[in-house]
């Protein structure tokens, strides 16, 4: 296990798709899915239904199980980086659709049992391909510059 892979590589996905929700929370949950957040107030904490919503109480939460999530991208791909061709970008955009396409898998699975609109499942792959495309790009450019695989 590389830890310097692991640990660049992860902040780099991170701070990558801290940033892109910046574009893609206004636009999906802020605009194209606010009217089903809202007529599925149940399902979503407390603190996202308060007006305005308390982002604060969740951030500790957010930024923990996010950075959880992209060290343990990172650990993945340090595992097999090798198998994609391509420059270090490139490895890491098909990387991160491979990654979408199994979270994609598994949220449709859990569709079956949560009682949420289509579109809210929908509009949650549509912002994962961004965010897995763009961030693993970042990733593995990232990985492969400060970790390389020779090492």
């Amino acid at each position: 296990m590389n830890a310097k892979l692991i640990v660049v590589g992860g902040l780099a996905f991170y701070a990558v798709t801290w940033i892109l929700s910046f574009v893609t929370g206004p636009v999906v949950h802020n605009g194209l899915l606010l009217e089903s957040y809202q007529a599925t107030a149940a399902f979503w904490r407390p603190a996202l239904m308060q007006q305005p919503p308390d982002m604060a109480a969740l951030l500790p939460r957010w930024i923990t199980t996010g950075l959880i999530y992209s060290f343990v991208l990172a650990a993945l791909y340090g595992k097999v980086r090798s198998v994609f061709a391509g420059s270090s970008w490139m490895r890491g955009a098909r990387y991160g659709f491979w990654i979408w396409l199994l979270a994609t898998a598994i949220a449709l699975s859990y569709s079956g049992f949560f009682n949420l609109p289509d579109r809210i499942w929908f509009w949650w792959a549509v912002e994962g391909l961004a965010g897995s495309v763009i961030g693993c790009a970042v990733l593995a450019w990232a990985a492969d510059r400060w970790a390389p695989a020779h090492q």
